[in-house]
């Protein structure tokens, strides 16, 4: 069953870890009788959570998709991680849906999960509800959660509803805006008389909300001005007008758990909530006529779809989720990939349920589905009608923040490892998989320690593959300060043929890695010779005097050696500039060079002194520090081996506020504690 934009929400449902999005979302599905019972996260029966990781940790770690059908409309639901290491799911989510459903405590405070949830959404231009869980809680208190949030998001905050309590327990519920109450029954909400002791503090709600929809709309604030009231009707276009221009942030209350007030929220989502026809964010490059245009939800025409999400199984193969842009996917077609020039089959279209696809015929504009067994086609990229081909912009995903070196635990099994691990790259963007050339080691970059650990538990349940993950080796370099001259003379006589070379050669400071000259008068060093002595010393470029790392800086000038008409080989003037090297780098006086990195640092001003207290511990070197926006962003320098656990640090310092990009800057001279510790 084709279902047009106008009756589809695609709705994502964000905030901070552990606050009951999943159990939310499933209330829905069973409001909407999509499931006959709702799951439990803590037993791993949940729609949303199905993976092997999630279930044992009770956590979401991926993004999913789920959906019901509310009052004749398709409610697409995207359960998001709310932990921090999963930033790129929220990317993800945020590209594919229409509005947000910001879950949130009522703990009396903005959570950091809520808070970066609201701001990512008001910088995105996307309307939101928000929705404070757990008020069975005895702790629960709705109207300081309220304050704390206007106090933060003042003017936009909008309570649409009171809660009705006994005791600690939400019992029901008004609604501002319609006018209604209800008690929760185990059969659903049943409509009751506004209790008395609730009647000033509803006067005084529809008055707020009738201001703010007078806002929102001109002609609705001259008549507010000339009546001093506006019609119920009003008043919801009003707010609804609000809510699509991210001026208006509905609050709204409830039990996910007890699936008490969920039916309410059903219905603003419905009511307020953009129409995925409403959509207004959603631009792309005409390849044709290279100009950026704005993409109607419109199915009458040329089909567009952006993939939002991947994932990867062994046994099923690859499934790409999309959002159809516009136009209608039908199985069968054969459509053009735009990123990467190549065209696909679309053999297969289904209807996602968590880890249950229904095969459906086709998916129209402004819905979202997945496909199956696409070739060449990955999370960003853009399916479109061969005949209009427009690119969408790329996804963009947080660079990694935490690296460790990955190695087989099984001796053989190197192979299985790394395809494996470049197969979770397919389903990962913000997942990195990198070879150093200067330490051979394989890195694996993400968002935090929880991240790659999970990473690393896939590989082995999708790829059976085992993986050690350590603590990257830094990539030390070793210079000279110093000037020297030394001799090298290799002399092997053993009867018959014997070797001999022999040269002097000047070591001395420079600023490129390496340097090679020659001084040689007379012939000392035949014409043929010199180029084995540059690369016997070029040969012991990678292993210095002090503690074996690179040597770089360096000049080497050929200044005068002696041969042997029969004995002298090239071989031999190699081994001889070998012996050169050694002793001549010791002479020079040798230091260790470490890699420094540059940070910027984004951190609220309140925990300001705290990061900054942190960075000289680290040996850190402040740069330069200006505001941006709410936060303060520090220009630093600093060792990269005092940076391994840096994002970890960061995120415990700032309660998970602060964020960091780093990147290598040079080499500086390291002190002496640092070679001695090396050396031990």
């Amino acid at each position: 069953m084709s279902i047009k934009a106008k009756n589809i929400r695609n709705i994502a449902i964000i905030g901070h870890s552990g606050e009951g999005k999943t159990t939310l979302c499933e209330a829905i599905l069973f409001n909407g009788g999509t499931i006959d019972r709702m799951g439990k996260v803590d037993n791993g029966t949940t729609v949303s959570d199905f993976d092997e990781q999630e279930i044992a940790r009770k956590m979401s770690v991926s993004l999913s998709v789920s959906n019901t059908i509310w009052e004749e409309t398709k409610i697409n639901l995207i359960d998001v991680p709310g932990f921090y290491d999963f930033e790129g799911e929220f990317n993800q989510a945020m590209r594919a849906c229409g509005g947000a459903l910001v879950v949130t405590g009522a703990n009396g405070t903005v959570t950091v999960g809520a808070e970066k949830a609201i701001s990512a959404c008001l910088k995105g231009s996307k309307p939101m509800v928000i929705f404070i869980n757990g008020m069975d809680k005895d702790n629960a208190d709705y109207n300081a959660t309220v304050a704390a949030l206007q106090e933060k998001y003042h003017g936009k905050i909008a309570p649409i509803q009171i809660p009705i309590m006994e005791g600690s327990k939400m019992t029901g519920v008004i609604n501002a805006l319609t006018g209604k109450a209800f008690r929760f029954t185990g059969s659903g909400p049943e409509d009751i008389p506004i209790p008395e002791d609730k009647a000033a503090e509803v006067e005084e709600m529809v008055l707020s909300l009738t201001e703010t929809a007078a806002e929102n709309d001109d002609i609705l604030l001259e008549k507010y001005f000339e009546t001093g009231e506006l019609s119920r009707d009003e008043i919801i276009h009003g707010i609804r007008k609000g809510i699509l221009n991210i001026n208006v942030i509905p609050v709204m209350a409830g039990s996910a758990l007890q699936n008490r007030g969920v039916i309410n929220l059903m219905n603003e989502i419905v009511k307020y909530m953009p129409e995925a026809a409403e959509r207004r964010d959603l631009l792309a490059t005409d390849i044709a006529k290279d100009e950026v245009i704005s993409v109607e939800c419109d199915s009458e025409q040329p089909f567009a779809a952006q993939v939002f999400k991947t994932a990867v199984d062994p046994f099923v193969g690859k499934m790409n989720y999309i959002r159809v842009c516009r136009g209608v996917l039908k199985s069968g077609m054969t459509v053009l990939n735009a990123t990467t020039g190549q065209p696909e089959r679309i053999n297969a279209i289904y209807s996602v349920k968590g880890k249950k696809q229904e095969a459906i015929s086709e998916l129209e504009a402004g819905d979202i589905g997945a496909v199956s067994k696409l070739t060449n086609t990955n999370t960003g990229d853009t399916l479109c009608a061969d005949s209009a081909p427009i690119q969408f912009d790329p996804i963009l995903f947080p660079r990694p923040v935490l690296y460790m070196a990955v190695y087989a635990k099984v001796k053989g099994t190197e192979d299985k490892v790394f395809t494996g691990l470049s197969r979770l790259m397919e389903e990962d963007k913000s997942f990195t998989v990198t070879k150093q050339a200067d330490t051979g080691e394989t890195l694996i970059g993400g968002q935090g320690e929880v991240h790659l650990d999970i990473i690393n538990k896939k590989l082995k349940a999708k790829f059976g593959a085992d993986a050690d993950l350590r603590t990257p080796a830094i990539n030390y370099k070793e210079t000279i300060l110093g000037t020297s001259l030394a001799e090298g003379k290799y002399k092997k006589q053993s009867g018959g043929h014997g070797q001999y070379g022999h040269c002097k050669v000047r070591f001395e400071p420079c600023e490129n890695d390496f340097e090679f000259a020659e001084e040689v008068v007379g012939g000392s060093v035949p014409k043929q010779y010199i180029p084995a002595v540059e690369k016997g010393l070029i040969e012991c470029l990678p292993h210095g005097v002090l503690a074996g790392y690179p040597v770089i800086r360096v000049r080497a000038v050929l200044t005068d050696g002696s041969y042997h008409d029969v004995d002298s080989s090239e071989a031999a003037f190699k081994a001889a500039a070998e012996i050169a090297f050694k002793e001549g780098i010791k002479n020079a006086k040798p230091v260790l060079l470490e890699p420094y990195s540059k940070l910027r640092i984004g951190v609220p001003e309140q925990y300001l002194g705290d990061v900054l207290g942190d960075l000289n511990k680290r040996r850190g070197r402040i740069i330069g520090m200006d505001a941006q926006d709410d936060m303060q962003v520090i220009t630093a320098e600093a060792p990269k081996s005092e940076l391994l656990t840096y994002a970890t640090a960061l995120r415990s310092l700032t309660q998970g506020r602060g964020k960091f990009v780093e990147t290598f800057e040079r080499y500086e001279q390291a002190p002496d504690t640092v070679l001695q510790a090396l050396l031990k």
